[in-house]
């Protein structure tokens, strides 16, 4: 479904739920995530189903993840960066986080 206009942009290492993954420059969290094959980044807190990235522009909250420990950011409006974690989110946001 999505694919990328130009695909020769530098390419940036980051973490996905633990696991070594590289997404390009220039790209979103939550456009990395797509690019990737991961449609679903978090779960809702009351019946636990997946929610993925739907309008890739802030107004919608369902590309909800953990970012570097800091959990509810918009995957979307988050500039993918070298060593970035990213974690799924479970949920609502913990305390603490």
């Amino acid at each position: 479904m999505f694919r990328r206009l130009h695909d020769d942009a530098p390419r940036i290492g980051f973490t996905l739920d633990g696991e070594a993954v590289q997404g390009r420059a220039g790209d979103t969290v939550a456009a990395a995530l797509l690019a990737l094959g991961r449609h679903a980044c978090r779960e809702t807190a009351v019946s636990g189903a997946a929610r993925g990235p739907y309008c890739m522009m802030g107004v919608c909250f369902d590309c909800l993840v953990v970012i570097d420990g800091t959990g509810n950011r918009q995957g979307c409006l988050v500039p993918l960066a070298e060593g970035m974690a990213v974690e799924t989110q479970h949920g609502r946001r913990e305390v603490g986080r």
